[in-house]
This record gives structure tokens, C-alpha cells and sequence, in this order.
């Protein structure tokens, strides 16, 4: 899925330092070095316990809740680097929240290197150094068992091996391998005792059946019920879930692989709801589900518009929640807002992109999600729409942007145990206005690009154009 950012970033993971012809050639120099003929890839920087417990982990609480709230995923470029006091600020401002902020980070790209280069030799640097970022934020690590080592696909062992290109990412571990990677899930869990959420796989990607044009659920599911059975053995009290399936929509109009979940916003894909439905039936165990998603189409489309696309959003969440029962809901990611070519979103102002993502965050909970990862599209440079902070490359960097203000404030009012109340509006205001309330605050969106004045749960005000506003009960 390009909301991913693979096309701009893929590369840059791990081969930055490798980049023009010195570099190179230093490359080969080492390559030369440490692998002689018949070897099986480099080991240089590997260790053989990656399972050591790593750093001093943050003490979990006593009882693990399969709920965590609302947060942020890590991406390629994140606060963990940069000028000390930049990093320092968004440490700071996570840690000051007074609740721990949930973080995912995955165990291979999106910031992480290459877990494990050769079969049991093990390189977790990148991944110590964002958990360690997560623990000093007083955060709630979570970690995402994506993506698979080359050796685990069929490609070549060896740091020096690793194909960052998105195909090879995107490519799931042979099923002669599915022991291995869940030996490999097993092996962070006890380097991380604190992370007790894990989330099998990404969007099953490598997951496609070409022959029968369908998601493989047989194969993803296999390998889900192989990660649940070595983390329980590691810890049975530690939480884990899947599937973490894409739940594209289509145009209305549109008949083929077209379900009869629909409404104004299109109408869902039928193929993921097939995958969701097998694993639902199959799986050995789940602590949570896991779904993923945009409101606009598969073409881009935010149907009526940009505002009203958002409740595409509740009803995969009711169609889950019917399914699912007692099982908490999580959105692992979720957008409103299309990229172009280069999974760029510059077109919007940043109060129109934050006015649309509340009515995302409105509307996932309304269908019954207790937690929610916003993707940070983070950058290194001064520009970055929707970022949730500046760039702590710059030394003034690491300052708090709008984005971050409605997660941190979304993940205090609503957090997981909430209990949604009505709010009352006046009718003229209803057509303009996204609501969410409990029995202490009120979240409110103007969805217009120009002031108007509301009445809301009793109260008069002026709301300027796409300004997100709380109210106090």
C-alpha cells in the first residue's frame, strides 16, 4: 500500500552510508573481508544472543490489558536521532503526558535494520535504539513482526545481502521458513520483556494468491497461529494479534469483488472480509484484532467527501465488532487524507488535515475501537505535512505540531473504557460539525473552510474555519 511511504524511503533504510563510489567501494573492502568463499553471508556486527535481555526494560504492569489507546507508529526517520536537544523535546513532551503514550515499531524496515542476517546470528542495534527511545518516553512499547530477514523469502543471508527495494520487503517467508521467523518473534520478545503487544505481520504483504486472485488466509493464518504459540510460550500473559488486513473499498457502482457492506462512502472489498473471516475461524488465539484502512477508495475517491468518507471507517469496525465479540478493536493504521505519486500529502493545510483526521479518530471509535496508531510521515528536512513534530535533525527541532496535540489529547479523553455519551447540537449545525463526547469533554470539528458559530451541548461559540475545539463538561 503506498500510504506506506516504501517508494521515497525503502532504500534509504540501511543503504544510505552505501551511497556514491567511495562508499561503495568501502562496502566491498568489508564484504571482502569478512565473507570468504562458500560462506554463508557476512555475520560482522551479528551476535548469537539476540535473545539477552536488552537495556533496563521498564517495569510492565502486573496485569497486561489488550487495550493500549491511542498513539503513533516510528517510520523510517524518527525522534530517536538527531541533535540531542531536539531529541530531548519530543522525549520530554511524550514523557510529561501523564499516561504512556502507546509507540509501534517494526522488527525489520520503517527504521529497523535487518533483524537476523544469517540464521541465528542476530542484529538488533536499530531496534535497542528505538525501544530504548520508547522506554525514555515513558511509553507503551508495541512491536509489529514485520518484515522477514532474505534468508527467511528465498533471497541471500548477510547484512550485506539485505534487498531493501519494496518488492523484496513486501515478500512473506517461505512456508519452510514460518518456524523460523516465529522462532525469531520469540527471540525479541525476550530481548524486550516490557513489550507485551505484538501484532503478526503487516497487511499481508506477500500474502496474494495470483493463481486464485485472492489473499492467501491459509498462509497467513498458519503462520499467525505459529508467532501466537512461541510468544505464549515465552510469556503466556503477553498480547497478541492479527490480522492486520487492509479494508479496501470501492466505488459504489462498482460490482466486482464488491461486498454488501457499503454506504455513501463506497462499498468494502470482499476479499478482505474472505481473508478476516478465515483467519477469524482459524486462529489458535487472539488478545486483540487488527485492521488497517483508508476512507477514501481503492482509486483515491473520498466519497461524498473528505468528512463524510470517515464513516467508512465505523462501519469496518461494526462489521468487525460483530465478528470479533469481546476482543478489543485496533487500527494499526488509518487515513483520510490521499497521497500523490510520491506518498506526498501537501495539498491540505494543516487545520484542515487535523480537522479530518478528529473525524477519523470520531469515527473509529464510534465503531467500537479502543485503539489507534497514527502513521508519522516523518522527515528530516523543515518541510513535512502532517508530522507530529519538527525535525530533530535541526537543532531547534523536536517541537510539538498540531497532529500530535489531537493524539496526545484524543488518548487522554478517550482513552480505552470509555463510555460515549450524546451530545446535543443544533440542528442547523449538524450538517457542518463532527461530535465525540464522554461524560467529561467534547471534541468538535468544523468541517467548513470558513468561521461559523455553533451551539453545542448548550454552549454558544465561534469555530473558525476547520478548527478542532474541546469542551470542557
Amino acid at each position: 500500500m503506498g500510504r506506506h511511504g516504501w517508494f521515497s524511503d525503502a532504500r534509504r533504510w540501511r543503504l544510505t552510508a552505501l551511497l556514491g563510489v567511495g562508499a561503495a567501494l568501502l562496502a566491498l573492502v568489508i564484504t571482502l573481508v569478512y565473507t570468504m568463499p562458500g560462506d554463508d553471508g557476512s555475520t560482522e556486527g551479528t551476535t548469537t544472543d539476540g535473545d539477552k535481555v536488552h537495556g533496563t526494560p521498564a517495569v510492565p504492569p502486573r496485569e497486561t490489558a489488550p487495550e493500549v489507546g491511542w498513539g503513533f507508529t516510528h517510520t523510517q526517520y524518527s525522534a530517536d536521532e538527531g541533535e540531542e536537544a531536539a531529541v530531548e523535546r519530543v522525549r520530554g513532551e511524550l514523557a510529561g503526558q501523564g499516561r504512556p503514550i502507546p509507540q509501534i515499531q517494526h522488527i525489520m524496515g520503517w527504521g529497523a535494520g535487518n533483524p537476523e542476517p544469517v540464521d541465528g546470528r542476530y542484529d538488533f542495534s536499530d531496534m535497542d535504539r528505538r525501544i530504548d527511545f520508547i522506554r525514555a518516553s515513558k511509553g507503551t512499547p508495541v512491536v509489529t513482526l514485520c518484515c522477514a530477514p532474505d534468508w527467511m523469502k528465498g533471497g541471500k543471508p548477510g547484512a550485506e545481502n539485505t534487498d531493501w527495494s519494496q518488492q523484496a520487503l513486501e515478500t512473506a517467508p517461505k512456508r519452510e521458513h514460518y518456524d523460523d521467523f516465529a522462532r525469531l518473534a520469540a527471540t525479541v520478545a525476550k530481548r524486550y520483556p516490557d513489550v507485551r503487544h505484538f501484532i503478526v505481520w503487516n497487511e499481508f504483504k506477500g500474502f496474494w494468491n495470483n493463481e486464485k486472485a485472492r489473499w492467501d488466509y491459509e498462509g497467513y493464518t498458519d503462520l499467525y497461529n505459529l508467532v501466537h504459540r512461541e510468544l505464549k510460550k515465552v510469556d503466556k500473559n503477553i498480547m497478541v494479534g492479527g490480522p492486520y488486513l487492509v479494508m479496501d473499498s470501492i466505488d459504489p457502482r462498482q460490482t466486482q469483488n464488491a461486498s454488501d457492506v457499503e454506504g455513501p462512502w463506497g462499498r468494502l472489498d470482499q476479499r478482505p472480509l474472505d481473508a478476516f473471516a478465515y483467519w477469524n475461524k482459524h486462529k489458535k488465539g487472539a488478545d486483540f484484532v487488527v485492521v488497517d484502512g483508508a476512507s477514501y477508495t481503492a482509486d483515491d475517491e473520498m466519497l461524498p467527501d473528505e468528512f463524510k468518507a470517515t464513516e467508512k471507517l465505523t462501519a469496518v469496525g461494526e462489521w468487525v465488532r460483530e465478528r470479533t465479540g469481546d476482543l478489543p478493536l485496533w487500527w494499526a493504521e488509518y487515513y483520510v487524507e490521499p497521497g500523490d505519486s510520491q506518498d506526498n500529502r501537501d495539498d491540505w493545510s494543516e487545520a484542515h488535515r487535523v480537522a479530518v483526521h478528529a473525524s477519523g479518530l470520531m469515527a473509529i471509535a464510534r465503531g467500537g475501537a479502543t485503539s489507534g496508531f497514527y502513521w508519522n510521515p516523518q522527515k528530516r528536512g523543515a518541510k513535512c505535512a502532517g508530522c507530529l513534530w519538527t525535525a530533530t535533525q535541526q537543532a531547534d527541532g523536536g517541537a510539538k505540531l498540531p497532529m500530535l496535540e489531537l493524539i496526545e489529547r484524543f488518548g487522554k479523553e478517550f482513552g480505552p473504557g470509555t463510555t460515549y455519551e450524546t451530545v446535543t447540537v443544533a440542528a442547523d449545525d449538524r450538517p457542518h460539525l463532527r461530535v465525540l463526547a464522554d461524560d467529561e469533554a467534547v471534541l468538535v470539528a468544523n468541517t467548513l473552510d470558513r468561521q461559523i458559530s455553533a451551539k453545542v451541548d448548550g454552549q454558544r461559540f465561534d469555530l473558525k474555519g476547520y478548527e478542532v475545539r474541546w469542551l470542557k463538561r
